[in-house]
């Protein structure tokens, strides 16, 4: 199952039935689950602990140093959950001492030519398209979406259920189980179609509707809106996380809603 063409160090740790095609190289410090499968010119670096039955394909670079000034050299991982598909030319780039992993969940499809930066944490069932960009130190919920060309600014957080239009320039944290696009990005709606394909009933998208109509819509400031959503609506998981994902935000919340955007959307 393994090419005799390809380099592997004698202190990587291949599990079973693992293939590994052609010109691929594979570093010392390196675990590779069982069922993987590695393509050609694939490079895989100290660090990297992948997990089973993942899909690598060929040209990508997987745990490289970081690329920040900060970085001294010290050990840390890169970690790739089970199931996870990574297209062709992808860069992940292992952690600093900030988080000392950089870590993508189970079931992650990362597209072509997309590159994840140092200390980020991905979620589980997330889609990255075409050209998707993340700087460093950046954390991504469960199920996020990200269209072709997103670039995510350094620290960002964006929370589960979100999808993000392609083209997008991601400077503001975005909130759970929302739509964001335009220029700067802006709250466009609740993710309905990803969250009814996840099972979730009208009446929870209708509740977590009704939250962000008080947060974006309405014309509140964020501290007011807060305190309207906690005294108005019904308690739920969906209500806290959002409530707790807009209070411990570093970077701020992106825009909400505005008329202009609206006629814009008509």
């Amino acid at each position: 199952m393994i090419h005799p063409l390809t380099y592997i160090h004698p202190d990587a740790k291949i599990g079973p039935n693992v293939k590994i095609d052609p010109f691929t190289t594979i570093h010392k410090n390196v675990e590779i689950g069982e069922g993987s499968w590695i393509g050609s010119n694939v490079t895989i670096m100290e660090g990297a602990r992948i997990g089973k039955n993942c899909r690598i394909f060929p040209s990508s670079v997987i745990s490289a140093i970081p690329q920040d000034l900060k970085y001294k050299g010290e050990e840390t991982l890169t970690i790739i959950g089970d199931n996870t598909t990574i297209r062709e030319c992808v860069t992940i780039n292992r952690g600093t001492v900030d988080r000392n992993k950089t870590q993508i969940g189970n079931n992650c499809l990362i597209m072509a030519y997309s590159h994840i930066a140092h200390d980020c944490e991905i979620g589980n069932h997330c889609i990255f398209s075409n050209n998707t960009t993340l700087a460093g130190h950046i954390t991504v919920g469960d199920n996020v979406v990200l269209a072709g060309l997103t670039a995510v600014q350094q620290f960002v957080r964006i929370g589960s259920h979100a999808f993000v239009t392609g083209g997008s320039l991601v400077r503001k944290d975005v909130p759970p189980y929302v739509k964001a696009a335009r220029e700067p990005l802006s709250y466009v709606g609740v993710n309905s179609v990803g969250l009814k394909r996840r099972g979730y009933s009208i009446d929870k998208i209708n509740h977590i509707l009704d939250i962000y109509r008080i947060l974006f819509v309405r014309g509140y400031n964020i501290s007011k809106a807060l305190a309207i959503i906690e005294t108005e609506t019904p308690v739920s998981d969906e209500r806290d996380e959002i409530i707790a994902f807009i209070r411990e935000t570093g970077r701020g919340i992106m825009k909400g809603y505005s008329r202009r955007l609206n006629e814009d959307l008509a």
